[in-house]
């Protein structure tokens, strides 16, 4: 069971994300892990916390997670005070790939400096 609890950020985060087709199982001292991700985001963000519990090449556990959509990177939901430079920080770590964001949803933003809050953005892969 103490692996189970190690990993348990992973199942939460996994539970969060909504994962799909999700099981865990553990058998001789190593934890299964599978399911299917919706984006490419989201399956990075399960492997770095797996990563984050049990180091860069973890031997106690192995995961094979798919991904649903990979036409695009992440989808995103603009939230109050955020901009595309914020939006390409969050997601790339560089906030001048903005208008790569802004290329990939020219077909509701006229302008990269008028987003509303509450548009569903598509985070292109790079």
């Amino acid at each position: 069971m103490a692996i189970r609890a190690k990993y348990q950020g992973v199942l939460d985060l996994g539970e969060k994300l909504n994962i799909q087709n999700g099981d865990v199982t553990e058998a001789n001292g190593v934890l299964n892990i599978t399911g299917t991700a919706g984006t490419p985001y989201e399956k990075n963000l399960l492997w770095d916390a797996i990563k984050a519990a049990g180091g860069e090449n973890p031997s106690d556990v192995v995961a094979s997670i798919e991904v649903a959509d990979d036409s695009v990177y992440a989808r995103h939901t603009v939230k109050s005070g955020e901009t595309l430079g914020k939006i390409a920080k969050h997601y790339y770590g560089n906030a001048a790939k903005y208008t790569a964001v802004f290329e990939a949803n020219t077909d509701q933003l006229k302008n990269p400096d008028m987003i509303q809050v509450g548009q569903k953005l598509s985070i292109p892969n790079l």
